[in-house]
């Protein structure tokens, strides 16, 4: 609590994420951690934001206290499948770290209050689940108004183990990032799971983006007027976003738009052109077929090659 407040009237920090490794038992662990909340907010008047990591098995009236002084609480999965979990960390179980997470949802629809937010982790490339296994089982908790974030983490091999990739593999920085791009279409673009990875394609491409690759494989839904097309179509265009959606919308109104009109508004074709029709008119370059769309969409763009000045 001490360094907190020093650091937060330095300006070095404008809240606080507390955790902690088991000391004693659950309890005894949960009891130090609301001390220290409790002396920031009563004591120092802390009124900056706090984010509490909840212990899982420590008791409920430990967490409604926590839950009254925190702005977040969360409590990590870690590893998407009961399997796994069983495997890698035997004394863990999904249900037992979801526990404290339902009741402090609970304890808030109970009191008419608007939810704490709450958000857990899970570990990508530790285990041989699919990108699909992992965005079920988010898709599950959004549902369940439980969580207002999932964070991924592209596991990081540190020592030898029969049980996890070898040292020498590279964590899967790029296949995190297509996960979380992947969950802003869950949670902001109405996708749901099984739109964006199936059983015929379950792990995202990390060549494109969740969109795009969603595109490629639903072409029976393009390529799709920019003019007539509803605010749900607009979308699911790749490269198009919600405020592009919007811009199109507007403009819209007042006249048939062009491709050139779109490039007035600011909204990119880079991606869009291949899947869109502007007045009826089409791009023509690329072949309408999802190899030849691929290639295009994945093919680097040349670089531009600048005369050396004489006196470089």
């Amino acid at each position: 609590a001490d360094i907190t407040i020093n650091f937060y009237k330095r300006n070095y920090i404008e809240g606080l994420f507390l955790s902690s490794g088991i000391v004693k038992d659950e309890d005894h662990t949960m009891t130090l951690i609301l001390k220290a909340l409790k002396i920031l907010r009563y004591e120092y008047k802390f009124n900056g934001y706090i984010h509490i990591k909840l212990i899982p098995g420590c008791s409920m009236e430990l967490v409604e206290e926590i839950v009254k002084l925190a702005n977040r609480v969360s409590s990590n999965i870690e590893l998407p499948s009961d399997k796994s979990l069983k495997l890698l960390a035997p004394n863990k179980t999904k249900e037992k770290v979801l526990q404290p997470l339902k009741f402090a949802r609970d304890l808030s629809l109970k009191k008419e209050q608007k939810p704490i937010g709450m958000s857990t982790q899970l570990i990508v490339g530790a285990t041989p689940e699919s990108d699909r296994d992992i965005l079920k089982l988010s898709s599950a908790l959004y549902d369940k108004a439980l969580l207002k974030r999932v964070y991924y983490s592209a596991y990081i091999p540190v020592n030898n183990d029969k049980n996890l990739p070898s040292v020498v593999t590279k964590p899967p920085l790029l296949r995190e990032h297509r996960l979380y791009q992947a969950d802003w279409l869950l949670r902001f673009y109405n996708f749901s799971y099984d739109e964006i990875v199936t059983d015929e394609f379950p792990n995202l491409d990390e060549e494109l983006d969740p969109k795009t690759f969603w595109a490629l494989n639903n072409l029976k839904y393009f390529p799709m007027e920019i003019n007539t097309a509803s605010k749900e179509e607009l979308l699911r265009i790749p490269g198009v976003g919600a405020r592009g959606v919007m811009k199109i919308l507007s403009a819209r109104r007042f006249k048939k738009l062009t491709f050139d009109d779109l490039k007035k508004l600011k909204i990119s074709i880079k991606k869009a052109k291949y899947f869109i029709t502007c007045n009826k008119d089409f791009q023509r370059q690329v072949p309408f077929y999802r190899e030849s769309l691929k290639l295009a969409l994945t093919k680097p763009e040349p670089k531009k090659l600048v005369q050396a000045s004489f006196f470089d």
